[in-house]
Formats: structure tokens, sequence, C-alpha cells
């Protein structure tokens, strides 16, 4: 029996940081160590040696594992990434929502071509995306046609050329791996948004390789990789105010000749996001039978679901529009949303001249059908060009149709209506609300600023 020691010493990194645990020991006089993000992991490790040793079992002078151990890391399969990362997705597709989908596929693409050694006959990259993108990160229909001879040949080219999982144990492949996450495919930095949005993606993928029992711990924990920080505020700089969204609005009338009324048909569509607060997807599965529009006073919606865009390849209906419920609540869930007069009467004159699609939408294209993003964000990118200023046009004033939806929570919060109220008809949380739409509350702040001065001066008289 050799002669050993066993150690286990706390290892903290940084201050801000959670402290890592090292188990130390020695086999005929050479240190061998193992680290772990928490003490319970390392405990557990110390415990087997300590057995082990205290059993007699001898220990491998290469590994420095009793025998016991050194058995169970050679009976663990060699999963390579790529049969991993297909199996993440067979198991995640059934919930997740068609864009999540997207999501997924396009992190898994990304990291599996990292993980692919240098082998002969390597395919186009090109080639590679179309074969991951298209064909192994989908769940497809059973009669759909086989993949062509390339694309085969790329996916038989990827199986052979997958690392093992293992390999993000390698500090350098991991990093590696989340540097990529952090590009667009021209090398050129990705949106901070983007970059947190697959760094959950990976993150999660690594929590079910530790559910199979393939990681002890999550080995992305140990790169010290910092993402880029993502805007959780409003810029009030895309906020309009009542004013220039009159304009807007009145400006998408005008885009598109008169017949096909490209415009006009839309004008009630983006009165809707800035006059009730709804997000685009809301408003376009919005139902005439929802809708409480009196001759006088305030109209109320009642939201039910949302017709966001996803295309046909993630959605299980093949459709380019999903089927869902409202964002953040239960599936049958809905939401009552009040509405000015303004808005029921702009909503009236809609329904007067352009009806309702067959299945009773408010909203729908030129031939029937779902109002897409595409189309919505055409008409608006002309609507501005018409009634901004070129300065205002190149600012982010009003770029995105969903800026009027700031515009109008802005405009509700600035107006002294109670943050409860304002977020139950926005369907957010209050937190959610007030963190996100802080810088856009000056008029909130000089409001409060002369009434803590009134109060003052009362005081000194």
């Amino acid at each position: 029996m050799r002669s050993f020691d066993v150690r286990i010493w706390e290892i903290r990194k940084r201050p801000t940081k959670k402290p890592s645990y090292e188990v130390r020991w020695l086999v005929s006089g050479e240190t061998f160590s193992e680290t772990f993000r928490t003490k319970g992991l390392a405990d557990g490790r110390r415990s087997k040696l300590v057995a082990a040793a205290k059993s007699g079992e001898p220990f491998d002078t290469e590994t420095g594992l009793p025998d016991s151990l050194v058995e169970q890391v050679e009976a663990l399969p060699s999963l390579s990434w790529f049969a991993f990362a297909s199996s993440y997705l067979v198991m995640k597709w059934p919930d997740a929502a068609p864009n999540s989908r997207d999501s997924i596929n396009e992190t898994l693409t990304d990291v599996t071509l990292v993980l692919c050694e240098d082998r002969p006959d390597r395919p186009e990259d090109r080639v590679l995306r179309t074969a991951l993108r298209n064909w192994a990160f989908v769940v497809r229909a059973d009669d759909e046609p086989e993949p062509s001879k390339e694309v085969a040949n790329a996916l038989h080219w990827i199986g052979k050329a997958s690392m093992p999982l293992a390999a993000l144990k390698d500090a350098t492949v991991a990093r590696r791996v989340l540097d990529r996450l952090k590009r667009k495919l021209d090398g050129t930095p990705a949106g901070a948004e983007t970059t947190r949005r697959k760094r959950r993606v990976l993150t999660n993928a690594v929590k079910y390789a530790i559910e199979l029992g393939e990681f002890a711990e999550n080995p992305l924990a140990a790169v010290q990789w910092t993402p880029p920080k993502v805007a959780e505020t409003v810029d009030p700089g895309v906020v309009v105010n009542p004013r220039q969204a009159r304009e807007l609005l009145t400006a998408v009338s005008y885009v598109g000749n008169y017949q096909r009324a490209r415009g006009r048909r839309q004008v009630a569509f983006f009165a809707t996001i800035y006059y009730g607060g709804l997000r685009p997807a809301e408003a376009v599965g919005l139902r005439r039978a929802d809708c409480t529009l009196p001759d006088e006073g305030w109209g109320l919606l009642i939201l039910r679901k949302t017709r966001p865009t996803a295309g046909t390849r993630w959605t299980d209906t093949r459709e380019v529009h999903d089927h869902r419920g409202l964002k953040n609540r239960a599936a049958e869930e809905t939401r009552r949303v009040p509405i000015p007069p303004g808005l029921v009467a702009v909503l009236q004159a809609h329904l007067a001249e352009f009806g309702t699609a067959k299945d009773g939408r408010v909203f729908r294209n030129e031939r029937g059908g779902v109002l897409g993003s595409t189309a919505y964000w055409r008409v608006w990118d002309e609507a501005r060009r018409l009634a901004l200023t070129p300065e205002q046009v190149d600012s982010p004033l009003a770029k995105r149709p969903y800026d009027l939806r700031h515009a109008a929570l802005s405009t509700w919060l600035n107006a002294g209506v109670d943050p409860t109220e304002v977020a139950q008809r926005a369907g957010n949380s209050i937190e959610v609300l007030l963190s996100r739409y802080a810088k856009c509350l000056d008029g909130r702040q000089h409001v409060a600023n002369r009434r803590i001065e009134s109060l003052l001066d009362g005081d000194d008289g």
C-alpha cells in the first residue's frame, strides 16, 4: 500500500465570488487534486478517498484514484456533444415555445460547430450550419422528405468529428464556446440580449447533463467569463409624446395607395398599441368578441391569446404564427384593459370599413390572413419617414412598433396613474414596471419636487 494523506482546503477566488473547494491527496509522494464548486461535493469525494484508503484499496499512480473510482470513471460512456445535444433538444422541444425552439436550435448549432475536431473532408461552414439548423436540431414531422445527400454527408461528418461532452471540463474549450456566443456569423459582436439568451440555453443544457450524471457540477462556472451587460431600462429617447404619436398614426394612413389600404388598415392596430398599451402580438390576436366598444365613454378589451411570429419550422401547427396564451400568465388566464374613448372610436371606424377576419380577428392582412410582423414593420418604417424630421428618423425615437407600448406605459405613469393599475393593464409585475421605466419618469419627479417644495415652504411660514 502506498502512503497517502487526504486533506481539504477552502479557496476563495474573489471576495465577491462563492468559494470553491479543493480536495488534495498524496499517492507515492505525488500530489493530486480536484476542485468543486460546493463543499458538499468536495466532502463527498474526500469521504470516498478516505474510505478506500481505510479498506486497503491500492491507488493508481497515474490518476491518483483508488481502483473503485477508476473503474467508475472508465465505466462512464463516452457521450459526444452532438449526441447529447440531440437528446437535449428532443427533451426540451415539446414544452418549448416556438421562439424558444429557435433559440435552442441556434445555440446548439453554434456550440456544435465549436466542439468539432479538425478532421479531413470538412464540409463548408454554410453546409454544416444548414444541416444543423434545418435538420439535426429540429423535431420534424414523419412525412417530411429526407435530407439531401450534401446535408446527410455533413451530418455524418459532424457525428464523427464531435468532441466528447466531457471536453467542456477543459476551461480552454469552455471559454471558446462561451466566446462564440458573443459573436455573429461575420465575427462582429452580437447584441447583449442575444448573448445572454444563448448563454441561458447552454447553461440549461449543462444542467440537463448534470441530471444525467455526465457532470458532477457545472464546468462553465469555473470559467471567469463576463457576458455583456443588458440594458434593463427603457431608453427615454424611444418614447414619443402624445403629439408625435398622433402625427405618426396619421402618417400610417398615408402609407400605400388608397385602394389597397395597406396603411389605413393598420392605423387602428398601432393605435391599440399606443392607447391600450398592448404588445404587438396581443394586438394581432385580438378578436371582435373580446372588444366592448360603447358609443360613449371608455371601452374594454379582454386579452386572451397572442399570435407571435415564429416561423413554420418551430410551430407544431407548421403555421408562421403561433397560438399562445398571454405572456407570464397561465394558458387560459385573461387580462382586462380599459381603453379611452378615442381608441374606441378608432376601432369602431376600422371595423366598419374593414370588418374582421373569418375567425373574428380585428386585424388582418389584405388577403384576410394573420397580420405579420414584416408587414407592420414596413408600414411603420414608412410612416416614421413621413411624420418625423430627418434627424428624428435617424434617432431611436419610436424606432420599433413596440416603442408605442413603451410610450403608453410611460405616459400613464407620468400622468400619476397608480403603478399597480398600470402593471395590471400592461401585464407586468410592479417591480419590472418601475425598474424598466425608471428613466422615463422625469415628469413625476418634477411633480414630486413641487409638492415637497410646497410643503417645506408651508412649514417655513
